[in-house]
C-alpha cells in the first residue's frame, strides 16, 4: 500500500506495470490520495465491489489487469487447457462484482474466448497466460484512445448543434472522467474537449447521491483541469435549467440496449426528464463496449442494488448513521433512461443520431462504422 496526503498532480486511477497493479482508492478523494496494491483477482473483485474503482470502462480494465497480475506471478504447472480453465473461472468470478456494467462482462467473454483459442495450439500454459496479459494491457491503451475520440466527436457535434459562436454551458451527472476510465473520460472527456477548444462557458456537476461521485470526484477533476465549473445538489437540476441557460446534458453509460435505452448512475433518469421539460439536449457519451445489442430494451438490464448503509449513514455509508433506526431502504445503483429522452449517443466511432422515425438504429450504425 502506498499512501500520500493531499491532491496528486495525476488523476490516474489505474497504475499498472507488468506484474504490478495499484488502484486509486476513490472512496478517499478528494481529501486523501491512497493507492491500494492489487495482486490477484480476489483483490480486484473486492476493489470493484467496494467502489475503490468505479466507472464502467475502469471496472473492466481493473478486473482484467488484476487477473493479469495474478497469472504473471503464478507458479503454475498445469496444461494449456488447465490455464485456460483457470482464466475462464476467474473471469466469471470477476464479472459477479458489478453485474450492471456491460463493459466488464463483454471484456470477460472476449478474454475467455482468447484463452480457450490460445490453449488449442499452445504447447505450454505460459503461452496462454501471456496472450491474456497482452490482451489486458491493450485494453488499457485502447481505452484512452477511445475516450479522446469520444471527446473529439462530442465537442464537434455540440458545436454544430449550437449553430452560433456563443459559449456552451453543459450539465453532467456522476463521474465519467479520468477516474472512471483509463484516462481522459467519456462524458467528462467531451467537456474537456469543449474547454480545450475554448467554447465552454461553464460545466455544472451534480453531487450524485448517495455516494457523492459528483461532489467528490467530478468536482475534483474539474478543479484539477481548471475548467470553470459549479457544483449543484441533485435536487437543483430543474431549478438550474429554469433559471440559467443550459445547452446540453452529457452523461455516461454503464449499459446501452439495442434500442438506445441507457443504464447509468441513479438520478440520470430524473435529469433526462428535467431536460425534456426544459428543451435541453440530452446526450449519452460512452464507448461501443458499453452497447449491448443482445438486449432489445432497457427492461432487460439487471439493476444492481447497493448496501442500505449508503443511505442510512453519512459519507455514502462510510460514516455514522444519520437516518431513523428501523427505516426500510431501497438503494438502486442505476436507473434506465428511455431512448425517447436521449438526443444522441456519442461514441469513439462517431455520434449515433435518430432516424426519421425518431428511433436509434444502433446496430446499423455499428455495422457501417469504421
Amino acid at each position: 500500500m502506498v499512501e500520500t496526503n493531499g491532491v496528486s498532480d495525476s488523476l490516474q486511477s489505474i497504475c499498472y506495470e507488468r506484474g504490478s497493479l495499484r488502484l486509486l482508492d476513490q472512496r478517499k478523494l478528494p481529501l486523501e490520495t491512497l493507492y491500494l496494491d492489487v495482486s490477484n483477482a480476489t483483490d480486484g473483485w473486492n476493489a470493484i465491489r467496494d467502489m475503490v474503482v468505479r466507472g464502467a470502462p475502469a471496472i473492466a480494465i481493473a478486473a482484467a489487469l488484476s487477473l493479469a497480475v495474478e497469472v504473471f506471478n503464478l507458479d503454475f504447472d498445469g496444461t494449456p487447457g488447465d490455464a485456460a480453465s483457470l482464466l475462464v473461472r476467474k473471469l466469471d468470478y470477476l464479472v459477479s462484482s458489478r453485474p450492471t456494467a456491460v463493459n466488464l462482462s463483454e471484456a470477460a467473454t472476449k478474454l475467455q474466448n482468447l484463452a480457450l483459442k490460445t490453449a488449442e495450439s499452445a504447447t505450454e500454459a505460459k503461452a496462454v497466460f501471456q496472450a491474456f496479459i497482452d490482451a489486458a494491457e491493450v485494453m488499457l491503451i485502447d481505452d484512452v484512445a477511445a475516450n479522446k475520440a469520444i471527446g473529439h466527436h462530442g465537442a464537434k457535434f455540440l458545436q454544430g448543434q449550437s449553430g452560433d459562436s456563443r459559449l456552451l454551458s453543459v450539465l453532467t451527472h456522476c463521474n465519467t472522467g479520468s477516474l472512471a476510465t483509463a484516462g481522459y473520460g467519456t462524458a467528462l472527456g467531451v467537456i474537456r474537449a469543449l474547454h480545450a477548444e475554448g467554447v465552454l462557458e461553464r460545466a455544472y456537476c451534480t453531487e450524485t447521491r448517495p455516494f457523492n461521485q459528483g461532489s467528490r470526484l467530478t468536482a475534483f477533476e474539474l478543479v484539477h483541469e481548471k475548467i470553470p465549473a459549479t457544483l449543484i445538489a441533485d435536487s437543483a437540476v430543474a431549478a438550474l435549467m429554469k433559471s440559467r441557460h443550459i445547452d446540453a446534458v452529457i452523461v455516461g453509460a454503464d449499459r446501452v440496449a439495442a434500442n438506445g435505452d441507457t443504464a447509468n448512475k441513479i438520478g440520470t433518469y430524473n435529469v433526462a426528464l428535467c431536460a425534456k421539460h426544459h428543451g435541453v439536449q440530452f446526450y449519452v457519451a460512452a464507448p461501443v463496449t458499453s452497447i449491448d445489442l443482445c438486449l432489445s430494451s432497457g427492461q432487460q438490464i439487471v439493476i444492481e442494488e447497493r448496501s442500505p448503509k449508503e443511505l442510512l449513514n453519512s459519507e455514502g455509508g462510510l460514516g455514522k448513521q444519520v437516518a431513523a433506526p428501523g427505516i426500510a431502504v431501497w438503494n438502486p445503483a442505476f436507473d434506465i433512461t428511455p431512448a425517447n429522452l436521449i438526443t444522441a449517443i456519442i461514441t469513439e466511432k462517431g455520434v449515433i443520431t435518430k432516424s426519421a422515425e425518431d428511433a436509434f438504429d444502433i446496430s446499423g450504425f455499428l455495422q457501417n462504422a469504421h
